[in-house]
């Protein structure tokens, strides 16, 4: 463990959705690293494998957060492990490449249901074990929850009702001791673009694109992220809730 990361995780157990590639793998490794327990969550069981070989206190779950139950059972199985919860990442979600002119009701609806509704299950799940523990939940939005995004105007809602989620379940569970944040990175290098169709050419159009109007000239990495959703549910942060912190080379400000 780094001098620079949070060593206030000995002992803290933590839910990880997404946690087979890109940020939740980095995230999962990082709190691991820090000392926590971590429940990585996923659809793609031998990922999952490849994220709980960088550490032993990284166990896995492959489950598709979507179906009906899987919340709950996300949940009791880090209880059974360790009996306790302090940290919910809800992390997991998808994009679509989708003009107006291109609207599917579908494609909506599969949107919101890993985007939105997945995630508000799984907290209300952990509630009662995040009030016991007085921890935290943090929702990894995006640039885009809150700039517009011509082309991706359904992905950019969800990740903007995510942030709304943040900022109201803070104002309702302060009196509680449970803290909501939310991080939003910019463009990073993970493999949602290609888990959502786009082909490799098209991938590397848009990174070439986004490159060059980031102020620091650079995509994100998974890492960057992850060191930010560890400082942001560290258990010495009591006093910072409600709110969405921007990790994009300065993206929002051009």
């Amino acid at each position: 463990m780094s001098s620079s990361t949070p060593s206030h995780f000995t002992d803290r157990v933590a839910i990880v959705t997404g946690a087979g590639s890109g940020i939740g793998r980095a995230t999962t490794i990082a709190l691991a690293e820090a000392g926590a327990h971590v429940l990585g969550v996923g659809r793609r069981e031998q990922a999952l494998r490849e994220t709980a070989r960088a550490h032993r206190n990284i166990a896995t779950l492959p489950l598709d957060i979507r179906e009906e139950g899987a919340a709950k059972a996300v949940v009791a199985d880090a209880l059974e492990r360790w009996g306790r919860l302090d940290v919910l990442v809800n992390n997991a979600g998808t994009t679509a490449v989708m003009p107006l002119a291109e609207t599917d009701r579908s494609v909506i609806a599969d949107l919101f249901e890993l985007n939105v509704t997945a995630p508000s299950m799984l907290a209300h799940a952990a509630l009662p074990h995040l009030r016991d523990s007085s921890g935290s939940i943090v929702n990894v939005s995006s640039t885009y929850g809150h700039r517009p995004l011509p082309g991706g105007a359904h992905y950019a809602a969800t990740k903007g009702a995510l942030e709304q989620l943040t900022r109201s379940w803070a104002l309702e569970l302060a009196p509680e001791g449970v803290r909501v944040n939310a991080i939003a990175p910019g463009p990073t290098k993970t493999d949602v673009l290609a888990a959502a169709g786009l082909s490799q050419d098209a991938i590397d159009a848009m990174h070439d694109y986004e490159r060059d109007r980031i102020p620091t000239g650079r995509l994100g990495a998974p890492e960057d992220v992850a060191a930010w959703i560890l400082r942001i549910a560290d258990p010495l942060g009591r006093h910072i809730t409600g709110q969405v912190l921007t990790v994009d080379g300065g993206l929002e400000l051009v």
